[in-house]
C-alpha cells in the first residue's frame, strides 16, 4: 500500500508542478525519488541511476534522430519562407477567418500519413503561427488546434494510420493497421467534429472579449515573416509532400524488403525489422525532405548552415524533456507498487475485456505519461489474456485492437506527458494558457469516444 501512495503521491506532485511552469528536467527526477523511496525493495540511489538515467538514455539514443531531423526540417521550413507560402495558400483557400480549421486539417494530413508527432510540431507550428498571427486569433490556442490535429484521432482511432499506437496491438491480436475500421472511422469523425465545435466555440468567445493574437512572452518574431521573396506554392509543399510520400513508400513497400536478418545479433540490440520500421523510415523520408528543402530553398552555403546550426539547437532542451519524462515513466513501471495496481486493473471487468482493456491502457498511459509506453506495458501484461478471449469467441480481436489503441490517447495526456511539454515549449506557451483547452481535446474527447466504441462492442 504504500508504494502506491508513493507513485500516486509522486504522479500528483509532478503533475502540479509542471502545470506550474517548473523544469521537468530538474522536477521529474525529485518528484521521482518520491516514489523510489516508498518502495522497500527499490533501493534510492540504485533507482535514480541504474533505472531512471538508463530509461533516459534509451530514449534519447532511440528518438534524438527524429528530434534533430524534425527540428532541422522545421527551420528550414519556417527561415525560407515556405511555412508562410504554405500558410498563405491555406488562407487564400479556406479564408483567413479558418485558420484553426487549416492547421488541424495540416496536422491530420501529416500525423495520418505517418510523419512522427514531434516532427509534425516543428514544421506546423511556424505555419500555424503566420496564420493565428494574421487571423488574430489568440496565440494560446496554437497548442490545442495542433494537438487536435496529431494527437488524437490520426494517432488511434484512423484506420491505417502507421502511428505507433496503431501498430503495437496488431502483434498481439494478429490485425493489421485497419483493424474496426468502421468504428475507427466514426470515432475520428466524431473526435473532429467535436474538437472543432470547442475550437470554434472558444475563438468566438475570445472575439466577443476582444483578445486577439497577443504578444509573445519570449518576443519571439516568426522568420518566415521577414522573407520578402517567397517560393512558389509547389516548391514550398514538396518538402512535406516528400516526408509524406517517402515514409509511405518506405514503410510499406521498399524497407520490408530488406533482408534486416543481422538485427537479431546482440550488437544491433537483438531486435526485428518491425520494430525499427517505424524509425528507420521516418528518418529516411525527413533526410530526403531536408535534402529537397536545401536543394529548392538553400542559396548559398552560409545560410543553409545558419539554418542548420539553428535547427540543431531548438532541438536540444525538447529531447531531454521528453527523454526526463520517459525514464519517469519506466522507473514507475518497475516499482512493486505500479506492479499492483497494473494486476488489479487487469482484473476488472473479467466479463467485458473492452471494459478491461480500456480502463487498464487509460491508467497506465497516464502514470507513464506515455501513449505508446502505457499501451506496451498494459498488453505485455494482459494481452495473451484478451487475445486468448478473443479466440474463444468473447470478442472481436478488431474491436479489441480499436480500443487498446484509442484507449492510450487518453489520460497520457495529462500534464506531465513528455510530447505534451514539448508542443508547449516549441509553441512558446505555458500549460496554464493552453493546457485547458489541450485537456478537453486529448482527454475528455477521447475518453468519450473510447467509451462510445466500447459500448458499441458490448451490444454489437
Amino acid at each position: 500500500m504504500l508504494g502506491i501512495t508513493g507513485i500516486l503521491a509522486s504522479l500528483s506532485l509532478l503533475m502540479v508542478l509542471a502545470y506550474r511552469g517548473a523544469s521537468v528536467i530538474v522536477l521529474a527526477p525529485i518528484c521521482l525519488l518520491l516514489a523510489v523511496a516508498a518502495d522497500p525493495a527499490t533501493p534510492l540511489l540504485a533507482g535514480y541511476t541504474q533505472v531512471f538515467m538508463p530509461g533516459v538514455g534509451r530514449f534519447i539514443a532511440q528518438y534524438f534522430p527524429l528530434f534533430l531531423l524534425g527540428a532541422v526540417f522545421g527551420r528550414l521550413m519556417e527561415a525560407s519562407g515556405a511555412a508562410r507560402r504554405i500558410a498563405l495558400f491555406i488562407t487564400e483557400l479556406l479564408g483567413a477567418e479558418r485558420a484553426v480549421l487549416a492547421v488541424v486539417l495540416t496536422c491530420t494530413v501529416l500525423t495520418g500519413g505517418g510523419v512522427s508527432l514531434f516532427v509534425v510540431v516543428f514544421a506546423v507550428q511556424p505555419i500555424a503561427d503566420y496564420l493565428f498571427r494574421r487571423a488574430d486569433v489568440p496565440r494560446r490556442l496554437i497548442p490545442a488546434a495542433i494537438a487536435l490535429g496529431s494527437f488524437t484521432f490520426t494517432m488511434t482511432a484512423l484506420p491505417g494510420t502507421v502511428q505507433l499506437p496503431n501498430l503495437i496491438p496488431m502483434q498481439w491480436f494478429g490485425t493489421t493497421a485497419f483493424a474496426a475500421a468502421g468504428a475507427g472511422l466514426v470515432a475520428s469523425v466524431a473526435m473532429f467534429g467535436v474538437g472543432m465545435l470547442w475550437l470554434s466555440r472558444r475563438v468566438r468567445s475570445a472575439r466577443m472579449q476582444g483578445e486577439g493574437y497577443g504578444a509573445d512572452p519570449q518576443g519571439v518574431e516568426t522568420t518566415a515573416s521577414e522573407v520578402t521573396h517567397l517560393p512558389a506554392t509547389a516548391a514550398a509543399f514538396a518538402p512535406i509532400l516528400c516526408v509524406i510520400v517517402a515514409n509511405f513508400v518506405l514503410s510499406q513497400y521498399v524497407l520490408p524488403k530488406v533482408d534486416a536478418g543481422y538485427l537479431a545479433e546482440t550488437r544491433f540490440g537483438a531486435t526485428t525489422l518491425a520494430k525499427v520500421l517505424g524509425t528507420w523510415s521516418a528518418l529516411l523520408s525527413m533526410l530526403l525532405a531536408i535534402g529537397l528543402a536545401i536543394v529548392l530553398f538553400g542559396g548559398s552555403l552560409k545560410r543553409v548552415n545558419e539554418w542548420l546550426a539553428d535547427g540543431a539547437r531548438s532541438c536540444l532542451l525538447p529531447v531531454f524533456n521528453t527523454a526526463t519524462e520517459y525514464g519517469y515513466g519506466t522507473t514507475i513501471a518497475s516499482l512493486a507498487g505500479f506492479a499492483a495496481i497494473r494486476d488489479w486493473l487487469g482484473s476488472l471487468s473479467p466479463g467485458n475485456p473492452l471494459v478491461s482493456e480500456a480502463v487498464t491502457v487509460n491508467i497506465l498511459a497516464g502514470i507513464t505519461g506515455s501513449a505508446s509506453g502505457g499501451l506496451s506495458l498494459a498488453l505485455e501484461s494482459m494481452g495473451r489474456v484478451y487475445a486468448e478471449q478473443a479466440q474463444s469467441g468473447l470478442v472481436d480481436p478488431e474491436l479489441l485492437h480499436r480500443v487498446a489503441a484509442m484507449s492510450c490517447g487518453g489520460l497520457d495526456s495529462l500534464p506531465h506527458n513528455g510530447a505534451l511539454i514539448t508542443l508547449l515549449m516549441i509553441c512558446r506557451c505555458t500549460h496554464r494558457e493552453s493546457y485547458p483547452d489541450i485537456a478537453v481535446l486529448t482527454v475528455l474527447i477521447p475518453l468519450a469516444a473510447t467509451a462510445m466504441v466500447v459500448c458499441y462492442g458490448a451490444f454489437a
